[in-house]
């Protein structure tokens, strides 16, 4: 049964410091996506090249193929499992993130998850800029006679060729989000599928170099008994990471479902479909490597710097540098945008906000620090143990809590039944606490560290359970509340 929202009073009714056009339940005629978009989307957001190291970089720590694929199709099933509970209240009330989460931790309080979400999805949005600025400056570096002299000049810590690569990439993402979420719409329709063929002609010099598929899944592993399990887990929780943020705002995108069974099919195929398949293709490319030249190599733009061949590099590198700019607008521009508008309404709408996050994310300087596979996966297992308890909790408050129902009118002004005490929930923030405590545990006594390799789950399932039971008792059904000004009419 889909959900549609109609507005039965003006705009004028709800507090300015809580509600903007961007912030509003989107309306029925703008709920166009189908699953066909949300399809292309997640393929845009999955060929990438973060996604496309970090499987590689499984080979890298020790782990034959088949065990590195049944790494990636475990944390993918999790992964589609989570994304799609917290799917369900964005395609049913048309709301952001930001404007859901009110109803967890107040109108106040919201700022604090919202920021560290905001913050997590800026810190990315640089990692991925940074490592697509290397696609384009492999293209100048063909292009332009003494572009790799500029090695020798250094700015705050990366080389000036790489520099002048990063703004130039920082800028393209400028141009595409400076048109709003229909450009990113149509955008993620072509970028996405147009990795794939990159990826295809790299699986097949895999296969040719290695006479066959037969060496590339016969390499041996390093990895045995309880050293593989820990690196296994380890390694499920880091891929998790590298969706954590998503997790939570996956709302930002089903708001402008169709219906719910669109955004359903369509993350089914985009997800866990097109994100194994591309991970099963950065892991034979990676083996082969290893044949190919003694060594794994899971940075795309270094592999096809070896085939030393312009035309190879030139379309390669351009496939690149599509697939992160089309993750870093979906997945790291828009949702710290909406988080940015939901801390000053008034004076900030999308493009503002969006240009904003993507200036803040030049403070993370990922150029003196992500340089091995270990640096990435203990990256993003900070990355999911710091956002695991918001995901458990925003479950629980949806399904549990609030029995799939809320009070949309609530979300937008400072008296209704998400005030709680002057703005903040302090039951949230306590489950909030105790999530994070399970999450990194593991760094703060010695002892306990072989936990950390569960951190995101452990966030989740303390979260979860703990918000659960605080919040059981004190939560007004929506049935009984006042008639609502928003309403939710079936269609």
């Amino acid at each position: 049964m889909n959900q549609q929202l109609e507005l039965s009073v003006k705009n004028d009714a709800f507090d300015p410091d809580l509600y903007n056009e961007d912030l509003a339940p989107v309306k029925k005629e703008k709920r166009d996506w189908t699953w066909l978009n949300y399809t292309t989307v997640w393929m845009g957001m999955v060929h990438n090249i973060v996604a496309y190291e970090t499987a590689g970089s499984l080979l890298g720590l020790g782990m034959n193929v088949w065990q590195a694929l049944a790494t990636v199709l475990v944390a993918n099933v999790i992964l589609i499992a989570a994304m799609w509970l917290n799917s369900v209240a964005g395609a049913k009330y048309g709301l952001p993130f930001p404007v859901l989460i009110r109803a967890i931790f107040g109108y106040k309080g919201v700022h604090v998850p919202v920021l560290i979400r905001a913050f997590v999805g800026i810190f990315w949005f640089c990692v991925q800029t940074y490592l697509g600025c290397k696609a384009v400056g492999a293209v100048l570096g063909l292009l332009i006679p003494g572009w790799n002299g500029l090695e020798a000049y250094s700015v705050i810590g990366m080389n000036l060729n790489d520099a002048i690569s990063f703004v130039i990439f920082w800028f393209l993402h400028v141009y595409v989000v400076s048109h709003g979420m229909n450009r990113i719409k149509f955008f993620e329709l072509w970028a996405g599928p147009l990795v794939i063929v990159l990826g295809l002609g790299l699986v097949v010099w895999a296969i040719s170099t290695a006479n066959g598929l037969g060496p590339l899944f016969s390499e041996p592993s390093t990895l045995t008994g309880g050293k593989f399990w820990s690196v296994f887990f380890l390694s499920v929780t880091g891929l998790i990471g590298t969706w954590a943020t998503l997790i939570l705002n996956i709302p930002d995108f089903t708001r402008f479902a169709r219906s719910q069974k669109d955004q359903i099919i369509g993350q089914a195929v985009g997800l866990p479909g097109t994100a194994i398949i591309f991970s099963i293709m950065s892991i034979v490319i990676t083996s082969g490597t290893v044949i190919a030249f003694g060594r794994p190599i899971w940075d795309p733009v270094e592999l096809l710097i070896q085939f030393d061949n312009p035309i190879v590099l030139i379309l390669g590198a351009f496939s690149l540098l599509i697939a992160t700019l089309s993750v870093n607008v979906a997945a790291n521009v828009v949702s710290p945008a909406y988080d940015l508008i939901n801390l000053m309404p008034r004076k900030l709408n999308f493009v503002r906000a969006g240009i904003i996050s993507m200036i803040l994310g030049l403070f993370f300087v990922p150029w003196l620090w992500i340089e091995n596979s270990g640096a990435i996966f203990s990256a993003l297992g900070a990355v999911g143990g710091a956002l695991g308890p918001v995901a458990g909790i925003m479950i629980a408050d949806f399904y549990l809590v609030r029995k799939g129902e809320y009070d949309v009118d609530s979300f937008y002004t400072k008296t209704g039944a998400y005030a709680y005490s002057g703005g903040w929930n302090p039951r949230a923030f306590i489950a909030l606490f105790l999530g994070l405590f399970a999450s990194f545990i593991g760094l703060v006594i010695p002892a306990l560290h072989s936990l950390y390799t569960f951190s995101w789950f452990l966030g989740v399932g303390v979260g979860f359970v703990a918000y659960t039971l605080l919040m059981r008792s004190v939560v007004t059904p929506v049935s009984q509340q006042q008639a609502p000004l928003i309403r939710a009419a079936d269609e």
